[in-house]
């Protein structure tokens, strides 16, 4: 049985390619320099040449986005599914339409259902004035079905020590979403596509250490009727070999760096790393399998109900801007931290 399904697809820094029930899944990977005092920004005389609110450059190693001062994407809408930003570097400023707030990074994951509409910016503070502010994250897209596509917006955090890390066979794994080796991550929001066991919603994040260092993935317990994606995002290896667990002849791809590769998931399968040092993310769930009409930020299932939604959007800005800026950010001594809407405490990542 072959293991691949479809040949490897490049990864580059446009959104990589996904299947049902993700919508989208893009690798921020950004340089970013020391900051420019309490303005947050880089020094202005490195913005010379960027075209401001619309720079995807990477001039330097690192794009400013839709940001002008801060870099990152001032207020925007999105609805009819959810947001999964997991980080591993750097920090990210949270405000939405509906008041809630926050900043996290670090390794922490927020996981955001846009459900029936919700505005939201998301800044990445340069805090450090001495050093470089590198920046590394996910944004992933995963879709809503029909029937929860109005459901009420809803975020939920999850601290960086709250993101099991398992050891499995010569890899290290940060189990984000759905059980590996009996780790159990945090729920997902109630409304989310992954909070049906039965979807087998999963997001892992792969790190391969050594030269010839291996780890197996378990087969699905749906089997082919997961959807598996292999993403080799990082790393000096050449390549990973994906093979079938016992190996058969035949039954093994090579995915050369910065690929992706859709994989059956009806058989355990073993990812071997060529010389050491490989990243690979790991994306799986049942498909959805209902319409998808998308107009940027907004997904729905007809039409009609985009032509509803963008009407929805120009009446009422699904609940407004309560910010003073579409860039807003906090202080630059604010620690990480999420305050829910209509709150009247904050929450604070635990002891690590």
């Amino acid at each position: 049985m072959p293991v691949a399904i479809g040949r490897p697809f490049a990864l580059g820094r446009q959104p990589w390619k996904t299947f049902d029930p993700f919508l989208f899944c893009v690798y921020h990977n950004d340089q970013f320099p020391k900051s420019q005092g309490e303005s947050l920004g880089p020094d202005s005389a490195l913005l010379r040449g960027r075209e401001l609110t619309s720079d995807f450059s990477y001039k330097d190693g690192w794009s400013m986005y839709h940001g002008t001062v801060v870099p990152g994407f001032p207020s925007h809408p999105h609805r009819g599914f959810e947001t999964v930003t997991v980080t591993m570097k750097g920090l990210v400023d949270h405000f939405d339409s509906l008041g809630a707030t926050g900043r996290y990074g670090q390794g922490d994951v927020q996981w955001m259902t846009a459900g029936n509409g919700v505005q939201h910016s998301e800044m990445f503070p340069l805090v450090n004035d001495r050093e470089p502010n590198p920046l590394e994250l996910f944004q992933i897209w995963l879709n809503l079905p029909g029937a929860k596509k109005t459901a009420n917006p809803f975020f939920e955090m999850f601290w960086a020590p709250e993101v099991p890390v398992i050891q499995s066979g010569d890899a290290e794994v940060s189990v984000v979403a759905g059980p590996l080796a009996g780790a159990q991550p945090k729920n997902p929001p109630p409304d989310s596509w992954a909070a049906v066991p039965e979807n087998e919603v999963a997001i892992w994040v792969v790190r391969i250490k050594n030269a010839g260092g291996k780890v197996v993935l378990p087969a699905a317990q749906r089997g082919s009727a997961i959807n598996r994606t292999l993403y080799y995002f990082k790393g000096a290896s050449k390549s990973v070999t994906i093979s079938t667990k016992p190996t058969d002849d035949g039954a093994s791809t090579i995915l050369p760096a910065m690929h992706g590769l859709q994989v059956d998931a009806s058989t355990e399968v073993v990812l071997t790393a060529s010389e050491g040092d490989a990243e690979v993310l790991v994306l799986q769930g049942r498909p959805i399998k209902e319409p998808v009409v998308q107009h940027g930020p907004f997904v729905v299932n007809s039409r009609e109900e985009l032509m509803m939604t963008m009407q929805m959007y120009h009446r009422t800005e699904f609940g407004g801007w309560p910010w003073p800026t579409t860039d807003h950010h906090h202080p630059k001594d604010q620690p990480r931290f999420a305050k829910r809407p209509g709150a009247l405490q904050a929450e604070y990542p635990p002891q690590q």
